[in-house]
C-alpha cells in the first residue's frame, strides 16, 4: 500500500475510536472530511477496530514509509488494537495494558526513597507539628489568591512565551487562550484547535498554589504541550506527515508529551526557576518563597512514583479506594481530598492507565535529556524531543 493511503486508514482507524469514547480523540487538526466520514457511519464496533489495528500492523512492512515513520506508526496501531479489545470487554492485565498504550513495562515504586522523600521534605518545612499539618500549612499559604489567578496566569505565560521564543521558532500567529472549568479529573488541559491555537482550561475545583502554577502554564503552554504541538504542525504535518495531524489519548505519543512538558519549565529557565518566579510573584504584588519552593519541588519529585503505584494497586492488586485513597495519603501526603481527586482520576476508564505517562514519560524523558551535559545539549535535546516523531523505544 502506498504510504498515504496508509497513512489515511490509520486517520480512519484513530478517529472511529472517538466514536467509542468521545474525549479519545485530544486534537485532530488533518482534513476535515475524514472526521466527517467517521460521524456520518454507523456506530463502530471495537472488536472490529481492534481486527483493523492488528491488519494495518501486518501490512505496515510493506508500505514505502521510511523507517522512523513506520516505528511510530507500529506502536500506534499496538496502542490501538489494545483500546480496541478493552472496550469490546476483553480482560487484559494492568501492567500489559500500559505496555500496550505507552510502550513502557512499570512496576511499583521503592518505599526507602519515598522516605527518604520525606526526610528531605521535612528539613524545608521545618517547625512543630507533623510533616502532613506543616506541609498542609504551608500549602494554605501558597494558594495563589482567587481574584489575581488571571493575572499571574497571564504573567507567566507571556514572560515563558519570551523565553520559548528566544530558544525555539514559533510560528507569528500562534497564540494560548485560557479559560477556567470545573469539574474536571485533571489541574489543567491543553486542546490544541490546530492553526498554532491552543485553549488551555484550568480547574477551578482545585486551589492553584503558586509554587506550582509556573510549572502549570509551562506544561500546558510555553514550552509544553502548545510548543511541541506548533512545532509538530509547523514541521513535520507541513512535510507530509499528517499521521502527526492525530493525537489519540493511550498512545505513546501521550508518554512523550506528558513527559516533556513535565520537564519543561527546567528546560526553559532551568535551575533557580524559584526566584525566576519570585520576581514575577513580586511584580504582581505577591509574596512567594521561591527558594523554598524550588528546594521543596525537588523533595518531592522522590514521591512521583507513588500514583503509578495507587494506580497498580488499584487495578493490578484489586485493592479497595479506601485502600489506595489511604496510601496516597501516607506517602504523597496528600490531604483526603486531594487523595479522592486523585483516586477520581484513576477510576476513570479513559484515564485509568494514563498516570504512567506522566511518571514513566517524565524518568525516561529525563535521562535522555541528562545526556546533554551543557546548557546547549540539553536544549537541543529539547528542541529534537519538540520537533521529532520519537518513541518511548527510540528513547531507549
Amino acid at each position: 500500500m502506498h504510504a498515504d493511503s496508509f497513512v489515511r486508514e490509520y486517520l480512519l482507524l484513530g478517529l472511529s475510536f472517538d466514536r467509542l469514547e468521545e474525549g479519545f480523540v485530544d486534537a485532530y487538526t488533518g482534513d476535515p472530511e475524514l472526521r466527517r466520514q467517521i460521524q456520518n457511519a454507523p456506530a463502530p464496533e471495537p472488536r472490529i477496530l481492534a481486527r483493523r489495528a492488528a491488519e494495518l500492523r501486518g501490512e505496515l512492512a510493506s508500505t514505502d514509509l521510511p523507517r522512523q515513520r513506520a516505528e511510530f506508526i507500529d506502536v500506534h496501531l499496538r496502542a490501538l488494537e489494545c483500546s480496541g479489545r478493552k472496550f469490546a470487554g476483553d480482560d487484559i492485565g494492568f501492567v500489559d495494558e500500559v505496555s500496550a498504550y505507552f510502550d513502557v513495562d512499570i512496576e511499583l515504586g521503592d518505599q526507602d526513597e519515598y522516605q527518604q522523600a520525606h526526610q528531605k521534605m521535612d528539613e524545608v518545612l521545618s517547625g512543630p507539628g507533623s510533616l502532613v499539618e506543616r506541609l498542609a500549612a504551608h500549602r494554605s499559604s501558597d494558594v495563589v489568591p482567587a481574584d489575581r489567578l488571571q493575572d499571574c496566569v497571564d504573567a507567566f505565560s507571556s514572560a515563558l512565551r519570551d523565553r520559548v521564543r528566544a530558544e525555539y521558532t514559533l510560528p507569528e500567529t500562534e497564540q494560548v487562550n485560557y479559560e477556567v472549568v470545573g469539574d474536571k479529573p485533571w489541574s489543567g488541559f491543553n486542546y490544541y484547535l490546530g492553526n498554532y491555537t491552543s485553549t488551555v482550561a484550568i480547574n477551578s475545583d482545585l486551589e492553584q498554589q503558586m509554587s506550582h502554577l509556573p510549572h502549570l502554564i509551562a506544561h500546558e503552554a510555553y514550552p509544553g504541550h502548545h510548543t511541541e504541538h506548533c512545532r509538530k504542525e509547523a514541521g513535520l504535518v507541513s512535510a507530509g506527515q499528517l499521521e502527526q495531524t492525530l493525537f489519540l489519548v493511550n498512545t505513546p505519543q501521550c508518554l512523550m508529551a506528558e513527559g516533556l512538558a513535565d520537564l519543561a519549565l527546567n528546560s526553559i529557565v532551568g535551575p533557580g526557576w524559584g526566584l525566576w518566579a519570585q520576581e514575577i510573584y513580586a511584580d504582581l504584588g505577591l509574596r512567594f518563597d521561591g527558594v523554598k519552593a524550588e528546594r521543596l519541588s525537588q523533595a518531592s519529585g522522590q514521591l512521583l512514583g507513588v500514583r503509578q503505584d495507587a494506580a497498580l494497586l488499584l487495578h493490578d492488586q484489586h485493592r479497595s479506594q479506601d485502600d489506595v485513597a489511604a496510601y496516597l495519603e501516607k506517602w504523597s501526603l496528600a490531604s483526603p481530598k486531594r487523595a479522592r481527586q486523585s483516586l477520581k482520576f484513576l477510576s476513570s476508564p479513559l484515564w485509568r492507565a494514563y498516570i504512567s505517562t506522566y511518571v514513566e514519560g517524565y524518568r525516561l524523558l529525563g535521562s535522555w535529556l541528562d545526556q546533554g551535559t551543557t546548557v546547549s545539549e540539553r536544549s537541543a535535546l529539547f528542541g529534537r524531543l519538540l520537533d521529532e516523531p520519537l518513541i518511548p523505544s527510540a528513547l531507549r
